[in-house]
């Protein structure tokens, strides 16, 4: 091998370390799924406290990964990355401690905020690291490991809940976390970001969009109790549409906005943006809610465990087409592959419809492996074809406005399906799911075919 093409033994170190912290982000997003009944009875959350158990991750994650991004840019990746990191090991263990859901709530929006600078830090410093001829393998590695933590996490937090109790799976996240850190300081934590200190952050654009995120969020939660507290609803939406316009008004007169709105008239950006934000509405409302109803007692009355096992077939049809899909995109052809993969979500809520109803566990695993096969597709994809809508120069800006809108579409879908499950349940999630696969398939003949 030519030394040239050799990873230096720094480089090596920093792909491990980015490695395993993605395997520990993206297990701790699904872990708490199955863990969510148990959660809920020993430390007494209401349904709100529950939900947002998962949304303050999501939304903190949604509103900060922007700023994180930037802090790579201006900081350094690596140093970023390590923030991320030590921040993420102190919340999961105030959440291993948590003995009140005002603890939960605020170890897990602190794990949501080491995300938004972990995730960005560490792709930004596999990237610049990377030798030209490595580059492409090194995300790839990066990209595997993220979607393998998503995918195995229900399991992964089924069997911790059932053999150790619901703490373990955060210990086990501060435990990957910590290797992390040693490994990436070990490394060094040398700048590997552009230096642009020159460029300040737009801190009012950074309030108003995670105003925004947030009361839109409320608003979403407040809706089943519109009938009895009124204003509950409707003053979130009211600040969320009035941040909303301070923030299309203020972005466009700050040099330097943390959101450039010039992106939205890229089609292809916003084609990206939609329908990653759905894909995420749809695997995020789904695990939510069926770890709710598969362990309660109107469900099919399931361990955490056997919760978790249940949706295997999801995660291994996730991971195995979400790292095929740029290939198979360009077999078939990127729209075909986004229509395919957006009609058959609506074809396997269909049949978990049915599974659910008849209690019928062959078939549930089935419309899991359809469900995982079909989300997989636009979620992995949606990200580049916004970004191939960019510049080369405007892709780290780009990156962490798709970041904040698919962690605000997971968020957004846990909310929404709540809606849904106080109008008919598990099946009333799942026709939801259906519908949203149904606009992002209209959506995706809007993309454009190369030339």
């Amino acid at each position: 091998m030519d030394a040239g093409l050799r990873p230096s033994p720094g480089f090596v170190l920093v792909l491990w370390a980015s490695c395993l912290a993605m395997l520990a982000v993206g297990g701790n997003s699904t872990a708490i799924m199955a863990a969510l009944p148990t959660m809920t009875a020993d430390l007494s959350l209401s349904p709100a406290g529950a939900q947002w158990a998962v949304n303050a991750y999501l939304v903190t994650s949604a509103a900060c990964t922007v700023l994180g991004g930037q802090a790579a840019d201006r900081f350094g990746a690596r140093r970023a990355a390590m923030g991320g990191f030590v921040l993420f090991i102190l919340a999961s263990c105030i959440i291993a401690l948590a003995g009140t859901q005002d603890l939960l709530l605020v170890g897990r929006s602190l794990q949501g905020f080491a995300a938004s600078f972990a995730v960005p830090g560490t792709l930004a410093a596999v990237n610049t690291d990377a030798t030209p001829e490595r580059k492409a393998a090194a995300i790839g590695a990066w990209t595997g490991l993220l979607v393998l933590g998503f995918s195995i996490g229900p399991l992964i937090g089924g069997l911790l809940t059932h053999v150790a109790g619901w703490r373990t799976i955060f210990w086990f996240n501060a435990g990957l976390m910590t290797m992390a850190a040693i490994g990436l300081a070990a490394a060094g934590l040398a700048s590997t970001g552009s230096g642009a200190h020159s460029r300040r952050t737009d801190w009012l654009g950074f309030v108003l969009l995670a105003t925004f995120m947030v009361a839109l969020v409320f608003g979403l939660h407040a809706v089943p109790h519109a009938g009895s507290a009124p204003l509950e609803a409707a003053v979130p939406f009211v600040v969320a549409a009035v941040a909303l316009a301070l923030l299309l008004a203020a972005e466009r007169r700050v040099a330097a906005p943390l959101v450039d709105l010039s992106f939205f008239s890229r089609r292809g950006f916003v084609m990206g943006v939609a329908i990653g934000a759905l894909s995420m509405f749809c695997i995020m409302a789904l695990l939510f809610h069926f770890n709710l109803y598969a362990q309660s007692r109107d469900g099919l009355r399931l361990t955490p465990l056997e919760a978790g096992a249940a949706l295997l077939p999801l995660g291994a049809a996730l991971l195995a087409l979400a790292l095929s899909a740029s290939a198979l995109a360009a077999r078939i052809g990127l729209r075909t592959a986004m229509t395919g993969g957006l009609v058959t979500i609506v074809v396997a809520a269909a049949v978990l419809g049915v599974a659910v109803v008849e209690r019928q566990m062959a078939l549930l695993a089935v419309g899991f492996l359809l469900m995982g096969g079909g989300l997989a597709v636009p979620y992995a994809s949606a990200p580049r074809l916004a970004l191939s809508a960019l510049s080369p120069a405007q892709a780290g800006q780009g990156s962490g406005i798709v970041n904040a809108c698919t962690f605000l579409g997971g968020s957004a879908g846990v909310a929404t399906g709540a809606i849904a499950s106080t109008l008919g349940s598990f099946p009333a999630v799942l026709a939801m799911i259906a519908i949203a696969g149904l606009a992002g398939a209209a959506l995706s003949r809007f993309i454009a075919k190369p030339a």
